[in-house]
């Protein structure tokens, strides 16, 4: 009989108070969900449920596959990555948190003077605070600061001391800012095939279907990624092979997805993805 290793019980007893968990390997870096995906082989990004060429049980990777059923925790599936886990992740959306990650002497001294006290986790170089409330994720929202709660993991370095406050305006206001200086990435735009003709008849047509394709995205409220890779294929199926798509359209679609917590390489792979799901890779 195998012994539980300390992280498989330190995950049951997180799962058992609703706290979503998951293995991290070495590095911080989740386990891949089956051997074809043993250290994330099969390109499936570490924070992300992103499409691959991967057949893993769903939901895949990290944050996703977050669990509180004591079931899925103790299956011979993640046997062997309990026993080879360097530490325990959550997932701080999913058990209604908030992580502002502070990683430097600098960024608690700002969160001392710019946010209201909360319950605070030593980290191994900084401090975790934690608040009760959820919001989208960000990263580099203040200089050595981190916002973690949905489509995020954290490591788990204890319960930490204080009382939790509610998740404040404050806290939510810095990945406004952020999604406010978005950043677009070059991505390629299908050029009008050979000898084909535009069958839009005018250009109200194609900016009514950004403009659906925006709010598709910025009302999603689970399952973003999926979500932004969906609404992208779609807007490629109608408008991929007549060359109507510009830099300008693509810009819009990558500006609310990066709002609702994308980073341009994920815009920019579901962007590929779609492309090559639709043989437009080449046109």
């Amino acid at each position: 009989m195998i012994t539980q290793s300390a992280s498989l019980r330190t995950a049951l007893t997180l799962a058992a108070s609703g706290v979503p968990v998951l293995p991290l390997r070495a590095g911080k870096v989740p386990f891949g969900n089956c051997p074809v995906c043993a250290r994330n082989a099969c390109g499936g990004r570490p924070n992300m449920k992103t499409p691959g060429p991967c057949a893993c049980p769903a939901p895949c990777h990290g944050w996703a596959a977050a669990t509180t059923d004591p079931g899925v925790i103790n299956s011979p599936f993640w046997a062997r990555a309990w026993r080879e886990a360097a530490a325990v992740a959550y997932h701080p959306g999913g058990a209604g948190l908030t992580v502002v990650d502070l990683d430097s002497a600098e960024a608690i001294a700002w969160a001392r003077a710019s946010l209201p006290a909360t319950r605070t986790v030593p980290t191994t170089r900084g401090q975790h605070w934690l608040y009760q409330g959820v919001m989208q994720s960000a990263n580099a929202v203040q200089p050595g600061v981190d916002i973690k709660s949905t489509m995020q993991y954290a490591r788990w370095l204890g319960p930490g001391t204080g009382t939790m406050t509610a998740l404040p305006d404050v806290v939510r206001a810095l990945t406004a800012k952020k999604a406010a200086a978005v950043r677009t990435t070059a991505v390629p735009v299908p050029a009008m095939a050979a000898g084909g003709a535009c069958p839009h008849r005018t250009p109200t047509y194609l900016d009514r279907g950004i403009a659906m394709a925006e709010q598709r995205i910025t009302s999603a409220r689970d399952a973003v990624h999926a979500t932004v890779y969906r609404t992208f294929l779609a807007v490629l199926s109608t408008h991929g092979r007549c060359g109507c798509l510009t830099e300008a359209h693509t810009a819009r679609l990558f500006t609310a997805a990066q709002a609702k917590g994308e980073s341009p390489r994920h815009c920019t792979d579901a962007w590929t993805n779609a492309l090559n799901t639709l043989g437009l890779s080449h046109v």
